[in-house]
């Protein structure tokens, strides 16, 4: 049982954890009023996980290649977050596509970023996608994770202009200084109980939220 008092995050990544390192700082910086109890990862050369002992955050491993399923891998990930009792669960950059038999145990409290406009664009590429498609914008969206692949309902999404001569990795460059905006205040809504998600989609304060999510604007809390 958590008995400290302060709401508990598990985070879960495959690489270098920059969305990682925006829940540290929001959470060191008390504009989250929780504490980061795991993070989790897949790979076990992953950056993040170094980036995280380094902010003495406990880390695990479970690697994916070393089982026969999709759905044994999952299960033993709820292994290892069900004893943390997270309060929410963070996506941040973690690479696999996951089965019912981890989001049915954490719905509701199973958030990841993704960075286009959803519903444009799901998948990879997203960036090369907008500008292939001649797209005056791109952006990021955080929405709750269900089994449809980003196709859970957003939460909240912001916007950056897509600039004449724009290559994907000067988009990329831009629109990621947003996820590490939007990303905590959508975290600290959950954590608020303000966030809620049902069988219709999400709600924020008992509000319907729409179906594209809440656009970002400054000063937005």
């Amino acid at each position: 049982m958590n008995t400290s008092g302060k709401a508990r995050i598990a985070i879960l990544i495959s690489g270098r954890g920059s969305n990682l390192q925006a829940f540290i700082d929001a959470c060191e910086s008390g504009d989250l009023d929780a504490s980061i109890a795991l993070v989790l990862s897949n790979n076990p050369d992953a950056a993040g996980l170094a980036r995280a002992a380094a902010a003495g955050i406990p880390t695990a491993c479970v690697n994916h290649r070393e089982f026969p399923s999709r759905e044994a891998f999952d299960a033993a990930l709820v292994a290892k977050l069900q004893p943390v009792e997270p309060d929410l669960v963070i996506l941040a950059g973690f690479m696999r596509i996951l089965t019912p038999v981890f989001i049915t145990p954490f719905t509701g409290k199973l958030l990841n970023i993704h960075p286009s406009l959803l519903p444009k664009y799901p998948g990879l590429d997203t960036h090369r996608r907008a500008l292939a498609a001649g797209d005056s914008e791109a952006g990021v969206t955080v929405h709750f994770v269900t089994p449809e692949l980003d196709g859970g309902p957003p939460v909240i999404q912001a916007r950056v202009p897509i600039n004449p001569g724009d290559t994907p990795e000067a988009l990329a460059a831009r629109v990621i200084v947003q996820e590490h905006v939007i990303y905590p205040i959508a975290a600290k809504w959950q954590l608020q109980h303000r966030l809620q998600l049902d069988e219709q989609g999400a709600t924020l304060d008992g509000k319907r939220i729409p179906a594209s999510g809440i656009d970002y604007v400054p000063g937005i809390d």
